[in-house]
């Protein structure tokens, strides 16, 4: 609870993943990739409840054995490849009776994310006065740098306006989506049926922790932070200083 207000977490784990099969409930580091998510969430200060929105019977047992509330089976039609990332979010709001100011959504696949994360991106959603609030990176390539082809192969700037910086330390800081945490109010979200828009606020995160598993490439790079330890396998430390 936040300002007296209550906050579902929700993590959402389809059982198809193509790129890298079975991702939720690979071992990484000593454990399955979705509990680095859930033990962050239920260290949150301000996250009542925390749920999982799955198709999966493996994963959502495993979801369990890690200490995350499993309220409902997700239907398999909102659990296809096409299926927007929105549509989980709502059936979750709608399929639970109890009512929460605020949603927080996340993703498994972005195990170096802390609770500092999610409870300072939570924070800074209050704080404003914004309706969404989600986490974001700075782009290590800036579209300053990119191109188009056209038929004839000859480049074509992506944007335009490059002429006017004349080094590239110059250019204007940009960043991404890192997929690590979404905050919105609920009212916000079910009316808009979205969890980013042109009012939504970003809250910044280093590189080091805002790797989004999609690839066998990404999940090796985030084997690399995460150190198991020795002494307890189930508290594996984060190495930050690869």
């Amino acid at each position: 609870m936040i300002d007296e207000k209550k906050v579902l977490g929700i993590i959402p784990a389809r059982g198809g993943s193509k790129g890298v099969p079975r991702k939720n409930i690979r071992e990484l580091a000593g454990k399955p990739l979705i509990s680095w998510t859930i033990e962050e969430g239920n260290k949150s200060k301000y996250i009542d409840r925390l749920i999982l929105s799955s198709d999966d019977e493996e994963i959502m047992e495993i979801a369990r054995q890690w200490g995350c509330d499993v309220p409902f089976v997700r239907p398999s039609e909102l659990a296809k490849d096409d299926t927007p990332g929105i549509k989980p979010v709502l059936h979750a709001l709608d399929t639970l009776t109890e009512r929460y100011h605020f949603v927080v959504v996340l993703q498994p696949t972005s195990p170096l994310r802390c609770v500092d994360d999610i409870d300072h991106c939570l924070k800074l959603c209050v704080d404003t006065n914004s309706p969404s609030c989600v986490s974001i990176t700075e782009s290590e390539k800036s579209p300053y740098w990119m191109y188009t082809l056209e038929e004839k192969g000859c480049l074509r700037a992506f944007l335009k306006g490059k002429a006017k910086y004349s080094r590239r330390q110059d250019f204007p800081k940009v960043y991404a989506l890192n997929g690590a945490v979404y905050v919105a109010e609920t009212d916000w979200v079910i009316k808009n049926k979205k969890l980013v828009s042109s009012e939504t606020i970003g809250y910044i995160m280093p590189k080091s922790r805002s790797f989004d598993i999609d690839t066998e490439i990404d999940f090796q790079i985030c084997r690399i932070f995460l150190k198991p330890s020795t002494a307890n396998s189930k508290q594996p430390s984060i190495d930050l200083s690869v």
